[in-house]
């Protein structure tokens, strides 16, 4: 190579970069920050609204209040209001008051199998879907199930036998946690409707449970602190619960199953197990 071809090649090897490179790799290099920028708020903002972990502490569940209230009857009840947005179905196998979860028990189960439905997002909570005790249906009979349409954020009691008969918006967006119809539209009927939906020991002395709700939406968790009939927690839900607004609710699994946990409150019933619990996450 010639010393002249040599030199132009060595100048142009080692020239500054014209001032249209510079801008270039000026503006990416903004463009990169900016985007980093972008994705480092939205991070940050899914953090801080995201439910709290599985092991989250009991302090960390805040989305909900706490009443004890008790009725004309005699009936002490215990309350849990919140949204249905914040309430998952959960299987537990353990004492609702030792598995450090804000809620109460839910449905009706015999040993590892679920009686009453228990479906989250069109999935059973306790197995597949067509599984005999997995939740995805009320076994035996149609009963009430209170259903949560994510889509539309409603609440709605339907006597539905399987999931499928389940009617929402989005099958991927639900929950439906079955139990015996409370029917609080219909004093007249109630007792009937429950008892053809196989409603076990209405007229015994029993802790009981349910889930009611009322026109605004909200959702309201009822344990009883002392034994009663179906028929006196019915009234005792109507009289004390959602200020005379309520819409209409399920009973849950009572009798020891009736349990109850939240930073205010335990309520261990007979300190047994239960298979389910309708539990809030945040």
């Amino acid at each position: 190579m010639s010393s002249e071809l040599k030199n132009e090649v060595d100048q142009k090897g080692n020239s500054p970069l014209t001032r249209k490179q510079v801008m270039t790799v000026v503006w990416v290099v903004l463009a990169v920050l900016a985007a980093g920028g972008i994705l480092f708020s939205v991070l940050v903002f899914s953090l801080g609204n995201r439910a709290p972990r599985a092991d989250a502490p009991l302090t960390a569940i805040t989305q909900y209040s706490y009443e004890a209230a008790e009725a004309s009857n005699g009936l002490k009840l215990h309350i849990l209001k919140t949204k249905p947005a914040y309430v998952t179905l959960e299987v537990v196998n353990e004492n609702v008051t030792l598995t450090n979860k804000v809620g109460i028990n839910g449905g009706f189960f015999y040993g590892e199998s679920l009686i009453s439905m228990g479906v989250v997002n069109g999935y059973a909570v306790n197995g597949d879907m067509n599984g005999y005790g997995s939740g995805g249906e009320n076994l035996k009979y149609a009963r009430g199930t209170l259903v949560w349409d994510g889509a539309s954020d409603t609440l709605s009691v339907q006597t539905v036998s399987k999931a499928s008969e389940v009617k929402v918006k989005d099958h991927s967006r639900f929950w439906a946690q079955g139990g015996i119809s409370m029917s609080l539209s219909d004093d007249e009927a109630w007792r009937n409707i429950a008892e053809a939906e196989h409603a076990p020991f209405p007229d015994d002395l029993r802790l009981r449970s349910g889930a009611v709700y009322d026109g605004a939406g909200n959702l309201y968790l009822v344990v009883s602190e002392n034994g009663g009939t179906l028929e006196a927690f019915r009234s005792a839900v109507i009289e004390k619960v959602g200020a005379g607004e309520l819409v209409d609710g399920i009973f849950l699994d009572g009798d020891g199953s009736s349990q109850l946990l939240s930073k205010e409150m335990s309520l261990a019933g007979d300190n047994r197990p239960v298979l389910q619990m309708l539990r809030i996450t945040k």
